[in-house]
């Protein structure tokens, strides 16, 4: 079976294979990623999905109501937790975020129905072949990241919201030749 040569690992497999590239329209789940892509800035992807359930379990399932009510005990607390990378900034950052995406949610109805109309409510597939060039932005990502900053998203620039789009199914980037691409393309 052809995979997207990233996905070396049993748990990189797991994820590529269930998860990465399928359309997400739920907006816990589309909090989780966010969360989780900007948590990987400067890191590796695997680093995140091996620390992935302690984030759950840490983030309260990413249930973004409760993680905006965090407190600064709470925080602190977060800082000791081994299983989840403990960087002050992006503790905080996820608490604000949370903060920002409960005011999206409201003004919009739904996380989803605001980050899906950047591309008109439907994945954009790419056709990358082989070993092909896939981008790490674009001018969708930068306009995201843009929007995102002005609502008071942080751990949000393009390249952050590219991986995000990846992961979300915002776009598909299976290379072609990915048992994946074909069965994504027709979800």
């Amino acid at each position: 079976m052809k995979r997207c040569s990233w996905a070396r690992n049993d748990l990189a497999i797991a994820y590529h294979d269930a998860e990465w590239g399928v359309p997400l329209h739920d907006d816990r789940g589309l909090f989780e990623f966010l969360i989780l892509e900007g948590a990987q800035a400067g890191l590796s992807w695997d680093t995140i999905l091996r620390k992935r359930d302690s984030y759950r379990k840490a983030f309260d399932n990413f249930e973004p109501a409760k993680v905006a009510r965090y407190s600064e005990a709470k925080r602190e607390k977060l800082l000791l937790n081994e299983g989840i990378v403990r960087n002050r900034l992006k503790i905080a950052s996820a608490v604000s975020n949370a903060q920002a995406f409960l005011k999206v949610q409201k003004e919009f109805g739904s996380f989803d129905r605001y980050i899906w109309s950047f591309v008109g409510g439907k994945a954009l597939n790419n056709r990358v072949k082989g070993n092909g060039y896939v981008p790490a932005k674009t001018e969708v990502s930068d306009a995201i990241s843009r929007d995102l900053k002005k609502r008071g998203f942080n751990f949000v620039g393009s390249t952050i919201v590219y991986a995000f789009m990846q992961a979300t199914g915002m776009v598909n980037d299976h290379l072609v030749t990915c048992f994946r691409y074909k069965e994504i393309v027709s979800e």
